[in-house]
This record gives C-alpha cells, sequence and structure tokens, in this order.
C-alpha cells in the first residue's frame, strides 16, 4: 500500500526582477507521507512560503511535478485545481485573515458557503463540532475584534478545517503570538494532526517548533536538504 500524500519533483520556480531572472527553488524533490509532519525551514527570502504556496496551488511552478496520491495535479485545468484545493487541503497563515464584519462562526463557515452550498447543513453540524472541540463554543457569536490572539488563531484553525481537508499547510502560524500562546497552539496542532488524520506541513523559523515534527526540510539557495534531529 502506497503511504506517499504527496511527491514533489524537479519543482523550479523563476521570477523576473528588473528583466533579470531570480531563482528560487532550484529542482527541489521530497515526498511526504501521509499522517506525517514535516517542518520546512531555512533563511527569510529563502522560498519556504513560495514552496508551500507551490504545494498548495495557490501559485504555479516554472518547471516540475507535483503528485498528489500518485495524480500529477499540475496538469489539471483551472476549475480542477479549484476543487482540488478547496476539498484536500487547508491552510493557516501567521496572520488569520479573518473578516471583521463577520462573527466567528460565519468566518469558520465562509469557505462552506462559497463552495459546497449544497451541503450546508454538513458543514453546520461540523463548525458546531469544531468549535466544541477548540473550546470556542462560547465564541460563536464574537467578532474578531473581540477575540484574543490565540482564540483568533483558533478560530481561524475551524476555518481552515471546515472542508475535511487531508492536508494542512501552516505559515508562520505562531509567528504573530507570544512564546505560550503559540506553544499551546503547536500542541493543538499535534493533536489535531492525531485526531483528523492530517499530513501536515509547517513553514517555521522556531527550531523548539520544527523539533516536534516528524521530519525537517532546510531551504537554502534554491535546494532543500533534510536535517537529522
Amino acid at each position: 500500500m502506497n503511504d506517499i500524500l504527496i511527491s514533489v519533483k524537479n519543482i523550479k520556480k523563476d521570477f523576473l526582477k528588473d528583466n533579470y531572472k531570480i531563482n528560487v527553488l532550484d529542482d527541489i524533490s521530497f515526498d511526504v507521507k501521509k499522517n506525517e509532519f514535516v517542518s520546512i525551514m531555512g533563511r527569510s527570502g529563502a522560498g519556504k512560503t513560495t514552496l508551500l504556496h507551490i504545494i498548495g496551488t495557490l501559485e504555479k511552478p516554472t518547471d516540475g511535478e507535483m503528485y498528489f496520491q500518485n495524480i500529477n495535479i499540475l496538469l489539471f485545468d483551472e476549475t480542477e485545481i479549484s476543487h482540488f484545493r478547496n476539498s484536500k487541503i487547508g491552510f493557516i497563515f501567521q496572520f488569520h485573515y479573518l473578516i471583521n464584519e463577520l462573527t466567528a462562526y460565519e468566518n469558520v463557515l465562509l469557505p462552506a458557503r462559497i463552495f459546497n452550498n449544497d451541503e450546508l447543513e454538513e458543514y453546520i453540524k461540523r463548525a458546531n463540532l469544531l468549535f466544541e472541540y477548540l473550546g470556542l463554543e462560547k465564541r460563536k457569536t464574537h467578532f474578531p475584534y473581540e477575540l484574543s490572539g490565540g482564540e483568533l488563531q483558533r478560530v481561524a484553525f475551524a476555518r481552515a478545517l471546515i472542508n475535511n481537508p487531508v492536508l494542512l499547510l501552516a505559515d508562520e502560524p505562531t509567528g504573530n503570538l507570544d512564546e505560550r500562546t503559540g506553544s499551546e497552539l503547536i500542541n493543538l496542532l499535534l493533536k489535531l494532526k492525531n485526531d483528523f488524520n492530517l499530513t501536515i506541513l509547517l513553514v517555521t523559523h522556531d527550531k523548539g517548533i520544527s523539533n516536534l515534527s516528524d521530519r525537517i526540510l532546510f531551504l537554502h539557495n534554491g535546494k532543500i536538504q533534510e536535517i537529522k534531529k
């Protein structure tokens, strides 16, 4: 039985600036197993977020292939890519990007309303379970500006999980939080991984966080290498 969820093969990413080509990612290849927690580290500007965006189909590489359960998703058209992204992937960012005019509950249900309106009742049930799981039952009707930093990020976690993804991509999810709150959220992320059978790719500068992952990939000069813990 194949336990590989993602295969990144010979991915390259170039940008043009002032007619000068900048090679950010240079022939990157690696696999990620199902239910694995992988950290991606590297200096600022190394291309960590670009790599995460390519894996999340938010950006296209200049060259290379990317397989999700043995299917090359880079061959998908825009409709297929959109459906894949919204059904298989959850995103968590350093900043929560919640909409201030919507309550916490409305923010969490927003992806379901946009992409799965026909099954809204099921998503309402899932939202209720997520709010209970994350200890946010009493915060459903609160607006983002009424929540603490940790609560905001937990609402963002719930939003990322509302479509029942198999892959969670996290870009510096604790970077805007104090050490204690950040530590609590990373422990929650580990619990989510096991309880929801998630595969997690996480970009971080924090060695303490990366040491909690199953593997660490280090990005440097466009190349990637595995760090032995």
